[in-house]
């Protein structure tokens, strides 16, 4: 029945994937896989491969895991082995990732019958695009506080030479929370890299190699940097900028739109924000990569700002209110002594005037 099941669910993924691999097979089943690993559900499939939750029964603390598999199309030696060499540094670079708190953290990774697997740490929590179907429209304050969270993260990416090249909703999770007195942490899944490599692989040995085979990311949130496979780290921001957008409208969807194709500012007719907000979006999601932010830093400086710029904003729009007269009966010791010499001075005219009728000037 398990067996069954499985093969349902992967009935549309390449016949290769779905019936030669043993884990389509031990899907529910209580023989192990590697001797250790328990297979559970599949858990999603794309071009790359498929993903299986599984638990560890060799260990101790963390049994519970997800398990990649990896399908290269290249059965040609000098291409399976271009791919293992890539494999295998990509796969350590995840590994160093692993070790932030928000990202996954990688238990192993091996190769088996010419296939790759990586095993990775099971994130128990929600999808940001659960959440969004949940909630619907995020406040200002909640993409704001969104933002503050996840830059840090990206740019601990990027200072590790890393494109993540396929952010999006469904690739954040928030982790579910111990405490009820706060939520849990946001953390991101679903790396481009090793997908890459996989695509790499498979359009240098392949005769009807095109662009679109070896694109990786998402069709909606991809600029065309990347379109053109020349993703950078702005790629990344553009991909949540697009994000933001989904968290605000609570409705959007990015599929097949091509970025180019959009109006300047086509999503502010669709929510109420601020504009300093609004104008930081908008330069995460300029077409032109000269105009977009070109790191995580140079958004969180731009959020930042966003308080003090509003509170100038504010002081230097504002009107000066007109001074009241002050009270007549009331005067200032400044005032009195002015006026105190003033009469003496006028006293001292008038004697000088009286001396002047009694005495000749010649006298």
């Amino acid at each position: 029945m398990a067996n069954e099941q499985a093969s349902n669910k992967l009935v549309q993924f390449p016949k290769t994937v779905t019936w030669e691999t043993d884990l389509a097979r031990l899907c529910g089943e209580d023989e192990l896989f590697r001797d250790r690993y328990q297979l559970y559900k599949l858990l999603g499939r794309g071009g790359f491969g498929v993903t299986f939750l599984a638990k560890d029964l060799g260990a101790t603390q963390q049994p519970w895991c997800v398990i990649k598999q990896l399908c290269p199309k290249v059965k040609h030696p000098k291409g399976l082995e271009r791919a293992r060499r890539c494999f295998r540094r990509e796969a350590r670079i995840l590994s160093q990732l692993g070790n932030h708190p928000q990202i996954p953290q990688m238990f192993d990774y091996f190769e088996e019958n010419g296939e790759f697997y990586l095993v990775q740490e099971y994130i128990q929590g929600r999808t940001l695009s659960r959440e969004i179907r949940h909630r619907g429209q995020y406040s200002e304050a909640l993409v704001k506080s969104f933002l503050l969270e996840i830059l840090p993260l990206l740019k601990f990416i990027h200072e590790q030479g890393v494109v993540h090249r396929d952010i999006k909703p469904p690739n954040i999770i928030r982790r579910h929370s111990r405490s009820e007195s706060s939520p849990g942490e946001l953390v991101l899944i679903d790396f481009g890299a090793v997908k890459e490599l996989i695509r790499e692989t498979e359009s240098n040995h392949t005769i009807t190699a095109t662009a679109s085979t070896a694109f990786v990311g998402t069709f909606g949130f991809s600029p065309p940097e990347q379109l053109a496979l020349r993703p950078t780290y702005a790629s990344d921001l553009y991909a949540l900028g697009i994000t933001c957008v989904y968290m605000l409208t609570g409705n959007f969807s990015a599929d097949d739109e091509l970025p180019h194709f959009r109006p300047k500012q086509w999503w502010r007719n669709q929510v109420e924000v601020s504009d300093l907000l609004a104008d930081v979006v908008d330069k995460m999601l300029a077409v032109d990569l000269k105009e977009r932010y070109s790191s995580a830093q140079e958004v969180l400086t731009a959020i930042d700002l966003a308080p003090h710029l509003e509170h100038l904003n504010e002081c230097l729009t504002h009107q000066a209110q007109p001074e009241e007269p002050e009270s007549e009966e009331y005067v200032s010791p400044a005032q009195r002594r002015a006026q105190e010499i003033r009469a003496r001075m006028e006293r001292l005219q008038k004697r000088q005037k009286l001396g002047n009728h009694h005495f000749p000037k010649h006298w």
